[in-house]
């Protein structure tokens, strides 16, 4: 299939991105499925399989071996040519629909043997960097409402998240129906960009789509109750020996990533706002210098986690409609709405009172 000028310089913007991110990017931590997965759908669309490979500049051996590990960079090179090579914009569903929960490796099995539903969702957030490392998962629950949401960790180019966002979120969906048998009442895919034409294609497969929508992510409305009930492929000893596999490859494979997802999991916002530095390098047991050097080797600042918590935060705060959105911004730290208002349109691209209203129907 043909691609145009417009898709083609989706190669040349995602090189230019990628050149632009810290080292960590080129740390060779990602299984070679999903870039394989990439490829068969793009090769199914017409695309050739060796000039995709050279435009990535990716030798076969490596993507082929199913015990071979790429970078960051190299998924994400390999993702925007397989879209400009396929010519399909909704390339992204395709590949997200052709993958089991088998195909997530140890993390895979290990959702397959929970006891339940909120049993796997916990497994999924605690093991997410084996297997979504550049992307954040954030799920919020309230009441009868839950959604499951995708943030890039990078500023990759927004053609190219949407193509990476569709395809998670698809194969996220598919390991739901496979795990539970009856899904609460509404369930729907919400991206941020554009319907991509020929969608309607997938429209039809898949639960509700909703595109330029201010977050992206899966939303889960109805009857949460069956998030408790017990799953029919429930192993206790599966998941022990799965959860086993999943802890040695953590420490083997991202030992550095580990002080970001604790400094994540402890930014939480108290009755005295969320914690400085010094607290958290406190409870890291470091120096505030070496704990600023560890981030930084990472690619990312204090500051940079702290806007992505008030921005996570934010989202579930503004759930509530009780909640005014002037105690809102005094709980995320703000010194005035003002400032809250910009900073969470520079996220959404909305204000707070119209992401509410639009998050609500």
């Amino acid at each position: 299939m043909a691609s145009d000028s417009k898709t083609d310089s989706l190669i040349a913007e995602t090189r230019e991105r990628l050149d632009a991110m810290p080292g960590w990017i080129s740390q060779q931590t990602q299984s070679s499925t999903y870039p394989r997965a990439f490829l068969a759908a793009a090769e199914a669309r017409g695309a050739d399989r060796a000039q995709m490979l050279a435009d990535a500049g990716l030798d076969a051996q490596r993507v082929e071996d199913p015990e071979g590990r790429l970078s960051l960079r190299e998924v994400w090179m390999l993702a925007a040519v397989t879209r400009v090579r396929s010519g399909d914009p909704t390339l992204g569903f395709a590949c997200g629909d052709s993958m089991p929960l088998t195909a997530h490796g140890n993390l895979g099995y290990a959702l397959l043997c929970a006891g339940t539903p909120r049993e796997a969702v916990g497994l999924l957030q605690r093991f997410w960097h084996l297997r979504g490392r550049g992307v954040q998962l954030l799920v919020n629950e309230s009441d009868n409402d839950m959604f499951m949401e995708l943030v890039p960790e990078c500023a990759l180019p927004p053609r190219l998240v949407d193509l990476m966002f569709s395809s998670i979120a698809t194969s996220m969906f598919r390991g739901m129906e496979f795990l539970i048998r009856d899904l609460p009442g509404t369930a729907e895919i919400w991206l941020q960009g554009p319907a991509p034409d020929g969608v309607e294609t997938w429209q039809a497969r898949l639960p509700t789509l909703r595109f330029s929508m201010p977050r992206a992510g899966i939303h889960l409305v109805g009857d949460l109750s069956v998030m408790d009930q017990p799953l029919a492929t429930a192993n206790p000893e599966g998941l022990r020996a799965a959860v086993a596999q999943c802890e040695r490859e953590s420490a083997l494979s991202d030992p550095g990533g580990d002080v970001l997802r604790r400094v994540r999991a402890m930014l939480l916002a108290g009755p005295d706002g969320y914690p400085s530095p010094v607290m958290l390098a406190e409870r890291l047991h470091m120096t505030p210098r070496t704990f600023r050097r560890r981030l930084q080797e990472q690619g990312f600042s204090y500051q940079q986690l702290l806007e992505e918590a008030r921005r996570r935060d934010s989202c579930q705060l503004l759930r509530d409609p009780e909640r005014e959105i002037r105690r809102i911004s005094d709980q995320l730290g703000y010194l005035n709405p003002a400032n809250f208002t910009r900073a969470f349109k520079s996220w959404t691209g909305m204000t707070p009172r119209e992401w509410r209203q639009q998050s609500s129907h």
